[in-house]
């Protein structure tokens, strides 16, 4: 990465976004200081679904948002075969959950509810055979007031014809109403006071990953390229999400709130 910058080749990198935050910090200062786009490839944001999400806060459907919870249920985690027949260097990762999948959702959150300001945590191991944690309680406050939370046990699954597909199950719930994805990619929203609950219409791809989501994440970066429209995702926008979950460790080790 460091030979593109100093060929001021423009970077997509795939996340984790090196192995540490001071690294991540050194490079993104390295492409700004050589006026260089180093982006990473956070594509979770990208999914249709959680664009779907977002419109909806955008026009105002749910009112005030009080909070955001997610529950991570892949269900892959179980037994001594866990993650070998796709990423078996899951295993051996120190720092599993929040380092590598967690952050997707830490992102997704800063999407759609802004700036998180302090984090309360708890993480354990559920599976001996790995080295890292698979299992996380986390709670997020928002600088706009709301307080989210992460509810991750990769050992356990969730209603969906692929698991892989959204990973979980969402709830986004305001004074107007609550927005709840389901595990295919399913929205529905339901007014305050309302028994039934509708289904919110949007484009969604059958082609790739999630929604088609790695091609909207280029597709987003070759704009800002060729348009210059604003970059979401950003070496030094991502650094948010790593100092957010860097918090994330440290409440853990602790037992206190923690400030990013």
């Amino acid at each position: 990465m460091r030979a593109a910058l100093a060929r001021r080749v423009p970077v997509i990198c795939q996340k984790p976004f090196t192995p540490s935050l001071e690294r991540a910090t050194a490079l993104a200062a390295q492409a700004q200081a050589a006026g260089v786009m180093l982006a990473v490839h956070e594509n979770f944001r990208f999914q249709p679904w959680h664009q779907a999400l977002r419109r909806l806060l955008d026009e105002e459907s749910l009112g005030q948002v009080f909070q955001v919870s997610f529950r991570l249920r892949p269900g892959d985690g179980q037994g001594p075969e866990a993650y070998l027949s796709r990423q078996p260097y899951f295993q051996s990762m120190p720092r599993f959950l929040m380092h590598e999948t967690g952050i997707h959702f830490v992102d997704v959150f800063r999407f759609l509810l802004g700036d998180i300001t302090r984090v309360m945590a708890w993480l354990g191991r559920l599976n001996p055979h790995i080295a890292g944690e698979d299992s996380a309680l986390v709670i997020f406050e928002f600088a706009g007031g709301a307080r989210g939370l992460f509810d991750g046990n990769r050992l356990v699954d969730h209603v969906a014809k692929d698991r892989r597909r959204t990973m979980g199950e969402m709830l986004l719930e305001g004074e107007r109403g609550v927005a709840r994805l389901d595990g295919d990619g399913g929205v529905w929203l339901r007014a305050h006071g309302a028994n039934d609950e509708q289904r919110v219409d949007f484009e969604c791809s059958q082609r790739g990953f999630a929604g088609d989501s790695v091609l909207a994440t280029q597709g987003h970066i070759i704009d800002h390229m060729q348009q210059s429209t604003p970059l979401a995702n950003s070496a030094a926008d991502y650094l948010d999400n790593m100092r957010v979950v860097e918090a994330v460790y440290r409440s853990a080790e602790t037992g206190t709130w923690v400030t990013p």
